[in-house]
């Protein structure tokens, strides 16, 4: 393979940190290695032995919740990805330049597929034009209808039927992954992985239009997936021809551990080598400097059922936000890894507090009368330990306040779907706000309109609709943060969502690791620098 050409990227004013975080430099931050793409080295380094959080739950499709399981392994790339400072950075893209308010060309690195073949523009192209025609919609692409196009042989023409100031950093989004034209042929071109008992294909068996493909073998990252176990564990090997430089780990054994204490405790004995989401109880007892923290975009907060149930009334939201003291969360749940609630987008973005808005239109509470003996369902998932304590406190709370509380807990494959179905009349959930596209304007979009996709207040308002738009029509950086607050406000006066606390991630790491990322956005873990 030639060797890539250097390019000085071309991202443009527009794209100069929207989101910068409270963090400096490259996400790594052990052993003097950032982990970064071309760090890889050329010796046959041990096996890296993860525990993940959540389990897949859509057989690894990368336009779903999958796609950031994908992207923490180091399995999928986009044509960019954000650095630390929350800009747009190169990917499988060198560089890229805007031609005009509605179209970017975006020009391609030498790399080659998993499969073998050659990362074209007709490649990228089909790959993009797959995720756009995706049931359902990925996240990164939620008001916005795109084309794709090569122009060239290592050139693609992006257009979008609006201008996108932004694009840049929605192609970051990890459901925008690029794969080999094989992941989109029927039965994904055969390509099987080797379960529990049988074999099975990792994607859906049509992949045709509409259906999700199978990254398996057919993705770019430095690791490729080879063997999936169900919901329990996978198995990846390195991709020797790896553009970013060979991975100095031979591979990755990745185990779904749901349960935090059992994560650390694998941490713990030595079983694995770096677990995610480690329970803030557990992170003191772990050997000096195991524990690191990582402050992020995550934002928990309390959904409340707008469209059916006692929450569909304004004015019994008002009540329950005001019966929610979110300071004893921070303080008490979280040990103080958290911070507490101050709006959807949380102190580790630190152009939001001086810009915040207060929430508009709020409605007067009910009465302790009228609120008194209403039966309310809250419901969570235990894949975040904390989650099930801070929805017991919450339940003593509006109890406090007169509620009834039912309260579930189930593990989060199991409950999301019926959280997004309004099966429950609230439901507390830890979201990163920045996951998806790096873009505070999509996460507001696909969260809180009415035709978002990842709405679990089932809020659909106009006037927060209308907020929402007219923040996505601003290009200027600073008056784009601006539109965003004032459309945070409006979602904030509806009282559909009760932000509880900004999180501080603890990610586990042992200490023979080098390399690990310690990703702001959650969506790394592990990079061609990572070794054991």
């Amino acid at each position: 393979m030639r060797p890539a050409h250097r390019r000085r990227p071309v991202a443009g004013l527009l794209l100069a940190p929207l989101l910068a975080p409270l963090l400096t430099g490259c996400f790594a931050a052990d052993g003097g290695s950032t982990g970064a793409p071309g760090s890889g080295g050329s010796s046959d380094g041990a096996r890296l032995r993860i525990a993940l959080a959540f389990p897949p739950s859509e057989n690894f499709s990368p336009y779903g919740a999958d796609a950031t399981l994908l992207s923490r392994l180091g399995v999928t790339e986009g044509l960019t990805r954000l650095d630390g400072n929350g800009a747009a950075s190169p990917a499988l893209a060198e560089s890229w330049r805007r031609e005009n308010g509605r179209s970017w060309l975006f020009t391609l690195r030498d790399a080659t597929f998993q499969d073998g073949a050659p990362v074209t523009a007709d490649a990228v192209a089909a790959a993009l034009t797959h995720a756009t025609q995706a049931t359902p919609l990925p996240t990164a692409l939620a008001g916005v209808k795109l084309t794709a196009r090569a122009s060239g042989d290592r050139t693609v023409r992006v257009t979008t039927a609006t201008a996108d100031p932004v694009l840049p950093l929605r192609l970051a989004g990890p459901s925008l992954a690029v794969l080999s034209p094989k992941a989109y042929g029927k039965q994904a071109d055969g390509k099987k992985t080797e379960t529990a008992g049988k074999t099975e294909t990792a994607g859906k068996k049509e992949a045709g239009k509409g259906s999700a493909p199978d990254p398996v073998g057919h993705a770019t990252g430095p690791f490729t997936l080879t063997k999936v176990n169900g919901s329990a564990s996978a198995t990846l090997d390195r991709f020797d021809d790896y553009w970013g430089g060979r991975a100095q780990a031979s591979g990755i054994d990745a185990k779904f551990i749901a349960d935090g204490t059992a994560r650390a405790n694998a941490l713990r004995t030595g079983e694995e080598d770096i677990a995610e989401a480690v329970p803030v109880s557990q992170a003191a007892s772990l050997p000096k400097g195991v524990a690191r923290e990582v402050p992020t975009a995550r934002t928990t907060s309390l959904f409340l059922n707008t469209r059916s149930g006692a929450f569909a009334d304004p004015k019994v939201r008002a009540a329950a936000r005001q019966a929610v003291d979110t300071s004893v969360l921070a303080k008490n749940v979280y040990e103080g890894y958290a911070d507490p609630g101050q709006g959807v987008f949380g102190p580790a973005l630190n152009w939001a507090a001086g810009l915040r808005k207060q929430p508009t239109g709020r409605a007067e509470p009910a009465s302790a009368a009228a609120v008194k003996g209403t039966t309310v369902t809250l419901a969570t998932y235990d894949n975040r330990p904390e989650l099930p304590e801070v929805a017991q406190v919450l339940q003593q709370q509006l109890e406090k306040a007169g509620f009834t509380v039912k309260l579930t807990v189930r593990e989060s494959s199991r409950i999301e779907s019926d959280a997004l179905a309004g099966k429950f009349d609230a439901f507390v959930g830890a979201r990163n706000t920045m996951l998806d596209t790096g873009d505070p304007v999509s996460v507001l979009a696909s969260d809180y309109t009415c035709d978002g996709t990842y709405n679990l207040a089932l809020l659909c308002d106009r006037a927060v609709d209308r907020a929402v738009t007219a923040a996505d029509a601003v290009a200027d950086p600073e008056g784009r943060r601006r539109a965003v607050l004032a459309a945070e406000a409006s979602i904030l006066g509806t009282d559909a969502v009760v932000p509880l606390v900004h999180q501080r991630n603890v990610l586990g790491v042992a200490t023979a690791v080098r390399g690990v990322l310690l990703d702001p956005y959650e969506r790394a873990v592990v990079a061609p620098g990572t070794r054991r």
